[in-house]
């Protein structure tokens, strides 16, 4: 979903131009794909803004974007090459997608060109800072816990020569001849415009729509301007609701910028839901408008950084994006090489037979998708992803696993959840979070962990901003109350009352991990 730092995108051009040929470039839109992984709308709609954003740019190459939108999915790879067999294509090249369906799709891409001998398929890594299979214990074996994987990752950045760079720039695509607007095939392709909608994932309200698009603006420019405040800019006033990214205001600190930006903060204020201390980049990453290797190169540049040395320090605030960058990786090592966390499956298989709430499944459900739990900080998060289509990630892990613990609700339904109302939905990242917040996944968090969401609510939004804007009916109220209610005080309010008691339903939890499949 973007013109530079593309590495399938550079080495097609490349054979194109060695090949004296057209370089076109095509995106098959798949809609029972979407229903099958839960993608939503707000996520379909952000990723047609992009696809149109990048048409745009590539035409200024003269290279024509073809999207089209092909269904059953069981038949996209003989569609794939019966439009290869119309262009003349002797070459394709795609970013390996590391999903079990994509995987097993473009096996039968590769497969079907072999058979008619046309055309040769490279498929390229490109998501990953350093690809699946590549970061691996001694035994040859992939790392099931973050940190022994981040120290292993971490050798991998600076490779001995000749190994190639993991962070190099891949190349922009080179312009075609102009000529190629006049050819009696290729010039169609230019007049196929991007959908503004496919069917099923339409964004029917106006002013959702517009929500999202001024939280959410499109294209490759807005997303390296976004990494380029988070790293040169000074905090702003907390950035909640309908607030555009590139709104006026960002400057750059008057001193110390290596501590006073929103990175050099980051290390002790990033788990602070009420202020502007993240990137927000994670819908731009998920949907592959920036690349993860931009975001580490970047970091190289500051001024700071004299010696160019990548930072992935839990001392530094640079260093602890960094390895939220490695957590990215980490999770989508998991997906590629632990297939079975993408069907549904537990990492953990001994909690697979944990008891999940049945009798008060559908109201509970619904109450915490509304952001009605009783709850505040829990409310505050539900609400946000709702309006914004995006959670800052303290209140994710805080979310879910009130969801998963307190309600005893099977970590799937709101790792589905997820999925359907944020933007930024990533299979490998949110199925990751859900299962380390339901302690089923790898390196979780321990079953008898769980936590308390009065206390994290004291933690991640200390001044009470954060619930005070996304809970109006708790708007007016100050000090400890605001976290915690009491009931008179939410009954006068119209707050709704807290559907479980934490104390009791820890200790329900504990039981039910301890001894799976018991009462």
């Amino acid at each position: 979903m973007r013109i530079s730092d593309n590495r399938a995108l550079a080495q097609a051009s490349a054979q194109a131009q060695k090949d004296n040929v057209p370089l076109l470039a095509l995106f098959v839109l798949s809609p029972q794909d979407y229903t099958a992984h839960d993608r939503g709308a707000r996520r379909i709609d952000f990723t047609l803004r992009n696809l149109r954003y990048t048409k745009s740019s590539l035409e200024k190459l003269h290279i024509p974007l073809y999207t089209t939108s092909h269904t059953p999915r069981t038949t996209i790879p003989q569609y794939v090459l019966s439009l290869l067999r119309q262009w003349n294509t002797t070459h394709l090249f795609a970013n390996i997608e590391y999903e079990v369906d994509e995987l097993r799709r473009d096996i039968k891409v590769c497969e079907l060109a072999e058979e008619g001998g046309n055309v040769t398929c490279h498929y390229v890594h490109d998501k990953c800072v350093i690809p699946p299979g590549q970061v691996l214990t001694k035994q040859e074996k992939p790392y099931s816990v973050y940190s022994p994987f981040l120290r292993a990752w971490m050798t991998h950045l600076t490779p001995s020569p000749p190994e190639d760079d993991p962070l190099a720039c891949a190349p922009s695509p080179a312009a075609n001849d102009p000529s190629v607007r006049q050819h009696s095939i290729f010039d169609r392709l230019f007049d196929q415009p991007v959908p503004e909608e496919v069917e099923g994932f339409t964004l029917r309200d106006p002013d959702e729509r517009e929500r999202m698009r001024t939280c959410w603006p499109e294209g490759e420019d807005v997303a390296k301007e976004m990494l380029r405040r988070f790293l040169c800019t000074a905090t702003r006033s907390s950035q909640m609701g309908a607030v555009d990214p590139l709104a006026d205001g960002a400057v750059a600190p008057s001193k110390n910028p290596s501590k006073a930006s929103r990175v050099g903060k980051y290390k002790d204020a990033r788990d602070k839901v009420d202020a502007d201390t993240t990137s927000r980049l994670s819908p731009y990453l998920a949907t592959g408008v920036i690349s993860a290797r931009e975001c580490i190169r970047a970091t190289l540049e500051l001024s700071e950084n004299k010696n160019r040395r990548i930072d992935v320090s839990r001392e530094t605030g640079v260093g602890r994006w960094v390895q939220e960058i490695a957590w990215r990786d980490f999770y989508t090592h998991v997906l590629a090489l632990f297939p079975r966390v993408s069907m549904g499956r537990p990492f953990q298989e001994k909690f697979a037979g944990v008891r999940w709430e049945a009798e008060a499944l559908e109201n509970h459900l619904q109450a915490w998708k509304d952001g009605r739990t009783g709850v505040p900080i829990v409310d505050a998060a539900m609400r946000q992803g709702l309006a914004m289509g995006w959670m800052h990630n303290r209140v994710r892990m805080v979310a879910a696993m009130y969801l998963v613990k307190d309600l005893m609700i099977d970590w799937r339904l709101g790792e589905k959840h997820f999925m359907e109302i944020l933007i930024d939905g990533d299979l490998a990242s949110n199925n990751g979070g859900w299962q380390w917040s339901a302690s089923t996944g790898v390196d979780p968090a321990p079953y008898f962990r769980i936590f308390n969401p009065y206390t994290q609510s004291t933690k991640a939004d200390p001044t009470g901003e954060y619930i005070r804007y996304f809970v109006p009916e708790l708007a007016k109220v100050r000090g400890p109350e605001l976290h915690n209610p009491p009931s008179a005080l939410a009954n006068k309010l119209g707050y709704p009352r807290p559907l479980v008691n934490h104390d009791e339903a820890r200790k329900r939890a504990i039981r039910r991990y301890k001894n799976p499949g018991d009462e």
